[in-house]
């Protein structure tokens, strides 16, 4: 993904945007930045409310253990990060920032109506972060959008 990225971008970016869950896109997306020598970009990893077991960690200098998932965001649903992805998020020093399960589905849907693609809550969580919190971002900006395997429009009705 980072080396398609690198492609076509033909520059690092001053900020990448990721969602987190587990952790396996995150440690894919560091390594990418490695072998492409983005060492001066600013990761931030980003969850929803409920599912921040990356940002507890993060803060806590250790693994924690969410009591349970508490989001509509069911992909990022790991109680626990994994002990890697950690561990590469403090090496690189990841920001992570928690938004609501309300401004992650108002990301997709607004994501929807810009560019007529429909993407999960999880998602949403990266999304909001140029949509909500564009002060975050630095000038040259890269926003991972992926994940569509929990999508539904009806959901997003009901949740809207």
């Amino acid at each position: 993904l980072i080396d398609e990225c690198a492609h076509q971008l033909g520059k690092a970016p001053d900020t990448l945007v990721v969602s987190v869950g587990g952790g396996g896109l995150l440690c894919g997306v560091l390594k990418g930045m490695k072998r492409n020598g983005w060492y001066d970009t600013r990761v931030i990893a980003t969850e929803t409310i409920g599912a921040a077991s990356l940002k507890a960690s993060l803060e806590a200098g250790a693994l924690i253990t969410l009591p349970g998932i508490d989001s509509i965001a069911t992909s990022l649903g790991a109680k626990t990060v994994a002990t890697e992805a950690l561990k590469q998020a403090q090496a690189w020093k990841v920001q992570a920032q928690a938004v609501t399960d309300a401004e992650a589905v108002e990301a997709c849907l607004r994501f929807l109506e810009e560019y007529q693609v429909l993407v999960e809550p999880a998602c949403g969580a990266a999304l909001s972060l140029p949509f909500f919190y564009p002060e975050e971002l630095g000038e040259n900006t890269l926003v991972i959008a992926c994940g569509g395997v929990n999508t539904d429009i009806r959901k997003y009705l009901n949740w809207k």
